[in-house]
């Protein structure tokens, strides 16, 4: 029996097949403008703590960025992947301040090698950068699928915190729609390359 591919797995496919085909110039222009593009937004811009990311491979790039909110003074907070998928996270320091890490069966990964702080610390950041393969028009996100996002929000919803939620991505990757279920949330904003977009 042929099991057939769920429309996540499926749109997930033809996403990092599109990610794949970059080009590493590409893949840095992009970076490039995305940081300056996500600088502009008022979550960024006035926040005090923001939980980011590394990016790794052919994801929209985000070290341009890391610097850049560091050098507004924001404290920014970076995941380290946990054995069961869940992230603790340390603060960003610089690019002095991470090392690759090799994780069983997924990407290597670059961390923060700073003190851990638990992984409630992202329950004190005013925006959490979110990494993903797709958001449409409503502000549901598609993530890679390894639950560990899905976890921090859910870790958000539970303390309630209100930070603002940011996904970044390519500019064809906001798409008409993406698939859903029940403990998807949705996020306020996608910052691309070429602009920024606001949902209700």
């Amino acid at each position: 029996m042929v099991v057939e591919p769920s429309p996540k797995a499926e749109l997930r496919r033809q996403l990092l097949a599109a990610r794949r085909a970059l080009s590493p110039a590409a893949v840095e222009a992009a970076a490039q403008a995305l940081a300056r593009q996500a600088l502009a937004l008022p979550e960024l811009a006035g926040a005090g703590t923001v939980a980011a990311y590394v990016s790794v491979g052919t994801e929209p790039g985000t070290r341009a960025l890391l610097d850049a909110l560091r050098r507004h003074g924001a404290r920014v907070l970076l995941p380290v992947l946990l054995p069961d998928n869940d992230l603790d996270w340390a603060a960003y320091e610089g690019p002095a301040g991470l090392a690759e890490t090799a994780h069983p069966g997924r990407m290597r990964l670059l961390e923060p090698t700073g003190p851990r702080l638990g992984p409630d610390a992202v329950t004190e950041a005013d925006t959490v950068l979110l990494p993903g393969l797709a958001v449409d028009g409503r502000g549901m996100r598609l993530g890679r699928g390894g639950g560990s996002y899905d976890r921090v929000l859910a870790r958000l919803e539970r303390a309630g915190a209100r930070p603002s939620l940011v996904v970044l991505l390519y500019d064809d990757e906001v798409v008409a729609r993406v698939p859903e279920e029940p403990h998807d949330h949705p996020v306020q904003a996608v910052a691309t390359p070429s602009g920024v977009r606001r949902f209700g």
